[in-house]
């Protein structure tokens, strides 16, 4: 009975090995180029994905802005990549996603004191009940509608600067995603409710909203020397829960620590999108495992709702 039961388990593990080689692994950013004299913005970079992808920029020799809300985890972030890259040139700047006074005040500074801008890396995102200072939901406040308004103001940069690129993080949870616009037009959110669940949902809702807002931002960038990307990192182990209650973390720790992989992988996808040269022509596309998603949901090909999503966009953060 013993050796059956041992026999068993290394059957379970060598099956669990077999699985994160051949299904779980992500494949690597393939692309060599070097950033020196390019200068770089990621938010969110303080944890994560986002650190991660700072670490390689700066290490390619990016000047790398982080742009975060926690000065105290960020300027120890910095002193990290510092210390790993021996690049000197990554500088922390304030911006609270949840205000848009934080990012206006953030896009001000920044034009102030940078003279270019070659990647903008809409990274940050959360799963939070509550509401921004404006009085949006805090899920879409930040996950888009902070974004959205940050690129906006820094478009003429990114234009000046170009060949650039911008690159949204989104996620595979668009597919449960929708955007219900009554529910926006009346109470400022994704949708209602502040449960896990409901979060949840909120969450899926933004990532579609993520996918529209790259795909109209390309039609608009037409002409330019712009390219946009969004892009799902796969399913990685960072803290964008770190904030949900412990029920919700006590089923889902062991499904992540089981069938999730690092932000070094997640990050991947990311730079494939920053970097990668000769995908100038799939602006506007989604990324997965550093390739273009040929099988995207025509909900989020949709050219009336990514339209209206952006007309309501701009009237939210006063543009229109």
């Amino acid at each position: 009975m013993l050796l059956e039961l041992l026999l068993f388990g290394l059957l379970l593990l060598g099956a669990y090995v077999l699985l994160h080689v051949a299904v779980l692994r992500l494949p690597r950013c393939q692309s060599s180029a070097k950033l020196d004299g390019k200068t770089a913005i990621v938010t969110g970079a303080n944890t994560g994905i986002g650190k991660t992808t700072a670490m390689d920029l700066a290490r390619r020799g990016a000047r790398v802005i982080m742009a975060c809300r926690d000065r105290r985890r960020a300027e120890a972030a910095i002193q990290e990549i510092i210390r790993e890259t021996g690049n000197s040139q990554v500088i922390f700047m304030q911006l609270d996603l949840a205000s848009l006074r934080s990012v206006r005040s953030f896009a001000d500074d920044f034009l102030r004191s940078e003279s270019r801008l070659d990647l903008l890396i809409n990274n940050a995102g959360l799963v939070n009940s509550g509401t921004t200072e404006e009085g949006f939901g805090m899920i879409f406040g930040v996950n888009h509608l902070g974004h959205f308004l940050l690129t906006e103001l820094l478009l003429d940069r990114l234009k000046a600067s170009g060949p650039s690129r911008v690159v949204t993080v989104a996620s595979k949870a668009y597919t449960m995603g929708k955007v219900d616009f009554d529910c926006l037009t009346t109470h400022r959110d994704l949708g209602l409710g502040s449960s896990d669940y409901q979060l949840f949902l909120k969450y899926c809702h933004s990532k579609l909203c993520n996918v529209l807002f790259t795909y109209e931002l390309a039609k608009r960038l037409q002409g330019t020397n712009v390219t946009c990307y969004s892009l799902h990192p796969g399913a990685i182990k960072t803290e964008i829960g770190r904030n949900s209650s412990f029920w919700w973390k006590f089923f889902l720790t062991p499904i992540i620590f089981l069938f999730f992989v690092d932000a070094e992988s997640g990050a991947q996808t990311t730079l494939h999108c920053a970097l990668q040269e000769g995908i100038e022509h799939l602006s506007g596309h989604y990324f997965t495992r550093c390739a273009p998603l040929t099988s995207i949901e025509p909900k989020a090909r949709d050219d009336a709702v990514a339209k209206k999503l952006w007309e309501l966009s701009e009237s939210f953060c006063g543009l229109s």
